[in-house]
């Protein structure tokens, strides 16, 4: 064997062997996971620890369901799930129900222990990118820092500690700071965020893949998803401390603000690359642009969003979009409304202020009429997406973003009436005096 070569597979192997001991065996997903296996069963054989312990680790990723075996894109998305509905209860004020104060501690008491408080091991080797503050997409030992898993947790964390009062503080400002601290090194020179780590690689790299079914796997990518999360969760960090690291990520924010306004789509939305799609990335995008004080009545960025959208809406009240959207970067009508995506629309107009009432009505009575007598809401078409163009379930999303949007349209649709029926007074008055007047 040539010399190189020797040298190049020693080196590849070694890395094999980070990974494994960084993520309890599981890898970063079940493909990679079954690559690492046959390398150390090749090298080390089949009495070996480490397949005893990639053995074991099997089971992470399978579950049987209503159609037999299935497997898991990772070994969960507890992380993702729990973030998502904690932040639905706190924002529609459902959390403040006496019903859900132990339900929400708990998942305060999960937040805390899921948190990663250390770097990986061979950090200094340079194998792979901090981890001092994350939170990953599933659990702690899987181990992978995740941009806007860290940013969702953030502010979950937040929400829970800070705008609730039965909630223990679990989460100390240290390791508050350690996740604002890990997020600050995350940002790519276009303003933008990447899932895993800062963009390493030139571009040309992705000519050298050799999956056939994976695209966008050889090096890492701005996305808007991973960047809102990011604006979002930073944007209510500072109210709460303004004074750390201020000027950074008030520094932060604005250029990743500029890569928002950059990355949106020539119609008005943004594409998504973690969710189906333009409704996924779009709701996100306009939490992002409201925090810093761009709406549909100061924005033009945020009135094309929100046009774009209001002309996809169905008849029916609804929005439906197919996983095709992601592969070809347009929208592609799915056959039927579907009723997740119909709540990322609906909160999208909500997040940009959205002044007229009667589409996010419809919006809301499509949601309402789906629900099923037991409360729940039947499963429809897949939600998520990964690599372009491979689709995978979301089963909680169907129960968070219709609790969410339903909770907080009843508000904003009171407010939005509310408001209206003030003004038409205030107007009537103005007549009224006017007359008087003269």
């Amino acid at each position: 064997m040539p010399p190189l070569r020797r040298a190049a597979i020693a080196r590849a192997y070694e890395l094999i062997v980070f990974e494994d001991e960084n993520t309890g065996y599981q890898t970063l997903g079940p493909v990679s996971k079954m690559f690492n296996l046959v390398a150390r069963v090749y090298h080390e054989g089949t009495e070996s620890e480490a397949y005893r312990l990639h053995k074991a680790k099997r089971d992470d990723f399978m579950w049987m369901g209503a159609e037999g075996m299935m497997m898991c894109g990772t070994n969960g998305s507890q992380l993702w799930d729990t973030g998502f509905i904690t932040q639905a209860l706190v924002e529609t004020g459902l959390a403040e129900l006496p019903e859900n104060e132990e339900s929400l501690i708990k998942a305060l008491e999960w937040l805390e222990d899921s948190q990663m408080l250390a770097n990986p091991k061979h950090y200094e080797t340079a194998y792979r990118h901090g981890t001092k503050g994350a939170w990953g997409f599933s659990t702690k030992e899987q181990g992978y820092v995740v941009s806007d898993c860290t940013g969702e947790g953030l502010k979950a964390v937040l929400y829970l500690q800070k705008d609730l009062s039965f909630t223990p503080k679990l989460v100390s400002d240290r390791r508050i700071f350690d996740a604002v601290d890990l997020l600050l090194t995350l940002q790519n020179s276009d303003g933008g965020f990447a899932s895993y780590e800062l963009i390493r690689g030139p571009w040309w790299l992705e000519l050298l893949n050799p999956a056939e079914v994976f695209g966008k796997i050889m090096t890492e990518y701005s996305y808007p998803e991973c960047t809102t999360s990011v604006i979002t969760s930073l944007s209510i960090f500072r109210k709460h401390y303004p004074d750390y690291r201020a000027a950074e990520i008030d520094r932060t924010i604005k250029t990743a603000i500029v890569y928002l306004h950059n990355s949106q789509h020539r119609e008005g939305g943004w594409v998504g690359s973690w969710g189906i799609c333009f409704t996924y990335a779009t709701q996100f995008a306009l939490e992002s642009l409201s925090l810093v004080g761009e709406t549909y009545e100061t924005s033009e960025t945020s009135r094309r969003a929100c046009e774009f959208l209001l002309g996809k809406q169905r008849a029916d009240g609804g929005w439906g979009e197919s996983y095709k959207s992601c592969e070809l970067g347009e929208w592609v009508e799915h056959a039927d409304s579907q009723v997740v995506q119909t709540c990322w629309a609906v909160m999208s107009l909500m997040y940009a202020h959205y002044p007229h009432p009667e589409p996010l009505e419809r919006g809301v009575a499509l949601v309402m009429s789906r629900q099923l007598p037991d409360g729940s809401w039947p499963q429809e078409a897949i939600e998520g997406i990964f690599n372009n163009n491979c689709a995978i379930a979301y089963p909680n999303f169907k129960f968070s973003f219709p609790i969410w949007m339903l909770g907080k349209a009843h508000k904003y649709l009171q407010e939005l009436k509310s408001g209206a029926k003030t003004k038409a007074n205030g107007s009537s008055n103005g007549k009224a005096n006017g007359k008087s007047h003269l």
